[in-house]
Order: C-alpha cells, then structure tokens, then sequence
C-alpha cells in the first residue's frame, strides 16, 4: 500500500497573520488495489482568481472529486499511486472524453478539457499516447495538453505522480492541430 500524503496548509488568523491551519494526511484518498492507481486529492479550486479567504477544506474527506477541474478557471491538485503492472481504467464520467478503438488498446485512455502538469516524485512509468509514448523517470515533468493519453507502470515499483489539473478550453474536433 503506497504511503500517504501529509497536506500542509497554510491561512490567516483573524489578526491576519500567516499559521498552519490543516496538517496531517490528505483526508481525500482512495486507496487503489491490484493492478489500480491509488489517488489522492490535495485541493481543488473553482475559478481563478482563487480565492485564499476563511479555513474550508478545499478537498475534505468523504467527497468524490471529478477528475477534470468542473468549473472555468478551476483546479485540482492530486497524487496519484500507480502500482506495478497497473494500466489503470477510467470509468466514464463528466468532463472525460474516451473512445472504443482506444479504449482496446489501453483500458486508461482518456482526454479532459484540461492542461495537465505531471511531475513524476518517484519510480518511472510510461506515458501512452496515439502515435507516441514515453518512459517517464523521477524528476521528469510531462505537460498534457488535452491529448488522449494513458498511464502504463510497466516496472516492479509503485511510481508515484503530482498532478496539477488546470481548466482548458475545449479543442476543436480530433486531429485539428494548434500552431501554439
């Protein structure tokens, strides 16, 4: 079972000094299994600017978040645990795309509205995408761009993600390109 995560986070007293306000494991995790990603959200934001007022929980336990940011400008920050030999599914939900043919081919095939940064903290995995794919060590940073994309750990060690999930707009239709 991957470790969890201790989530820090900081506020204001009512005098307006900087403190510690939560400190302990993220209240938000989902433990994963056999051949399944463990995931863990830290916080989540729905709109930018976001707001750094009061002491609500932004990801508190109990509560499923969505895997795309729901909300224009929106956030989600999670880690993710994916275990040896996992090729991890998503079922299908609001705000993630999917389609047969590349659900074939890998059962975590999806895109989400979403500018995706992916910083690998520990062990490797590969990044599979529909012309190309990429092994992954720790340390190594991918930025997804609203691509159909999945996660094969292909190793013996749990490779553990920090993903930062950033609203997007939407791209036009399958196989329009952008210049930028």
């Amino acid at each position: 079972m991957p470790k969890p995560v201790r989530r820090v986070v900081t506020g204001h007293t009512p005098a307006g000094r900087a403190t510690i306000v939560l400190d302990g494991p993220a209240p938000q995790a989902a433990p994963g299994g056999e051949n399944a990603a463990g995931s863990t959200v830290l916080w989540v934001t729905d709109r930018a600017p976001a707001s750094n007022a009061g002491y609500q929980d932004a990801a508190p336990g109990g509560v499923q978040i969505p895997v795309p940011p729901q909300a224009r400008g929106g956030t989600v920050f999670r880690i993710v645990d994916f275990v040896p030999g996992s090729r991890p599914h998503l079922p299908a939900a609001s705000g993630v795309d999917q389609t047969p043919d590349r659900l074939a081919r890998h059962p975590g095939f999806h895109r989400t509205n979403t500018v995706d940064y992916a910083l690998v903290l520990e062990g490797e995995i590969w990044a599979v995408l529909d012309e190309a794919e990429t092994l992954l060590h720790a340390g190594d940073v991918l930025i997804q761009r609203g691509t159909y994309h999945a996660w094969d750990n292909r190793s013996d060690r749990v490779c553990r993600i920090a993903f930062v999930l950033i609203d997007a707009e939407p791209l036009a239709a399958a196989g329009a390109a952008s210049a930028s």
